[in-house]
């Protein structure tokens, strides 16, 4: 019997990089059994024919069951640089094709004012994202923002506010609309040594999209020689590999009506990398849909 993926109300899917060559990258991986893709693109829209990369990967997909579950940009578009205002460019863009890809997600950075406080940035957000959001409201379209640091803190940065809860209330205050949310992944929280879990159950119904991407922290490190000291006491891995219980956050996500993807977030792993890339995404799919429950089994009807 195959599987009928519309009945998979949280799926488990992969980044896939924008380039010439996305189409056939992800004609090659989905024999591996990836429910969704999420593209993505780093800091700019600019160069690609978003209608005919459309058509390319919907007939990639076809028949296949798999969607396009977000499409992403990476880029500070609080800025005024030429990559910030291309990110910026990037987002409206990709509003206005999202329902090209069968989605109607939109995910990336919330950008900051570079090497200030995460909360002065919130003027230059509302400025910026009141529009976005009110734009992409009206095509039907969720804009989710990642909590990845990228390096800042919340005194100075150069890419991303949108890292912590003490911050995501105040960014949903400046832009008061439902179709704001949360690009989530408990790898960012703790490799700042945050429980994950807490915040999940606080803020799921604002988590839009989830990366799959999970933590290593070396206790042993930090008993030693604090965060400080010249070892690296956490890194990224690969789900399946690090900290994280995902039997308990899906069922969280699951607990709080979460539907939508899990998508890998592959290319951090520092021991499944290079060669090993595929074979460490691949064992997370099949680790995620075990902590899922595996596949959808319908009750009998008596």
């Amino acid at each position: 019997m195959s599987e009928d993926l519309t009945k998979e109300s949280i799926r488990i899917g992969t980044l896939a990089p924008v380039n010439a060559g996305t189409p056939e990258y992800l004609r090659q991986i989905l024999p591996h059994g990836f429910e969704s893709f999420s593209l993505t693109f780093w800091k700019t829209a600019e160069g690609v024919d978003l209608k005919a990369l459309a058509r390319e990967v919907k007939a990639v997909l076809a028949g296949t069951g798999v969607v396009i579950s977000s499409l992403g940009i990476y880029g500070n578009p609080l800025e005024s640089g030429p990559d910030d205002l291309a990110a910026r460019t990037g987002w409206r863009k990709l509003i206005d094709h999202a329902h090209l890809f069968g989605c109607d997600l939109v995910c990336g950075f919330a950008g900051r004012l570079r090497n200030c406080p995460m909360d002065e940035s919130l003027p230059a957000f509302k400025k910026v994202f009141g529009p976005l959001a009110k734009r992409a409201a009206d095509r039907g379209v969720r804009l989710a923002f990642e909590n990845c640091d990228m390096g800042g803190t919340w005194k100075s940065g150069d890419w991303n506010m949108a890292q912590i809860p003490a911050i995501w209330d105040r960014m949903f205050e400046a832009v008061p609309l439902p179709n704001i949310g949360l690009q989530w992944e408990p790898c960012h929280q703790m490799v700042k040594l945050i429980d994950p879990m807490p915040q999940l159950r606080k803020y799921v119904g604002r988590i839009f999209h989830v990366h799959g991407k999970d933590a290593t922290v070396l206790w042993d490190v930090i008993r030693e020689q604090g965060i400080h000291g010249p070892k690296p006491f956490a890194f990224h891995r690969t789900p399946g590999f690090g900290d994280s219980n995902w039997t308990d956050i899906i069922s969280e996500l699951r607990r709080g009506g979460f539907k939508g993807s899990i998508d890998i977030e592959g290319w951090h792993d520092p021991v499944y990398r290079k060669e090993l890339e595929m074979t460490g995404q691949v064992h997370a799919l099949r680790h995620l849909k075990v902590c899922r429950g595996g596949s959808f089994v319908p009750n009998p009807v008596v």
